[in-house]
């Protein structure tokens, strides 16, 4: 399973790089927003600045809501840096632009899912990735983790190519859970990821081996 980072951060993506364990990085204008990126100009640098410490793929989404205008600015989008994945909403015209973007070989990470039906429409349109939000369906009391297993059976079924991406992924259990449903990529933050180091009985163990080191030492 594939670990994507969801942020603007720069600090935070690398830190994630340099832990060895980064396949992607998804943002959105919310997450720019939240880092202080504003402006057209300043955004594309900062999607640059991005594609530049991962190795992966890089979520960049569009604005607009019309399809001449996602065509428009997903094409200046995937432009930007060979890693860039031009992120759709899951609406009509998105759904149509996704299949234009696949028929130039342009990657897609079709965005804001929440049923098993959007997500079966972004993969007959040949979505590189399709992003159901599991965290914002368990908020109203939904079982986000169902539509994850809901969405492998029916690509299993199909062979369908496009990339299970679990986002708004909030805590370890998230992606433990995602894994074991057989989710393709999690996208959560940093502290979801870094989560997944943490076990009391690894704290407890390791201070007891350099206490009986530091006795053998004779210190």
């Amino acid at each position: 399973m594939k670990f994507f980072i969801d942020t603007a951060n720069l600090a935070q993506i690398k830190e994630a790089h340099e832990l060895g364990v980064l396949d992607g990085v998804t943002t959105n204008p919310t997450l720019m927003a939240k880092e202080g990126i504003t402006g057209q100009d300043n955004v594309i640098a900062h999607y640059k600045a991005i594609c530049e410490i991962t190795d992966g793929d890089v979520s960049a989404e569009v604005i607009a809501t019309t399809y001449d205008e996602i065509i428009v600015e997903g094409e200046a989008l995937a432009k930007l840096h060979e890693r860039i994945v031009v992120k759709v909403p899951m609406i009509k015209d998105g759904v149509r632009a996704i299949k234009y973007f696949t028929s130039k070989g342009i990657k897609t990470n079709c965005t804001l899912v929440f049923s098993a039906g959007q997500a079966l429409l972004a993969a007959k349109a040949g979505a590189t990735y399709v992003s159901p939000f599991i965290g914002r369906l368990d908020d109203i009391s939904t079982d986000g983790l169902q539509l994850i297993e809901d969405i492998r059976l029916i690509y299993d079924n199909y062979g369908y190519e496009t990339q299970i991406l679990a986002a708004s992924v909030r805590h370890a259990m998230h992606i433990i859970n995602c894994a074991k449903l057989g989710s393709d990529v999690i996208t959560g933050p940093l502290s979801a990821i870094t989560a997944l180091l943490k076990h009391p009985l690894t704290d407890n163990g390791l201070a007891q081996f350099l206490a009986d080191h530091a006795k053998a030492a004779g210190k």
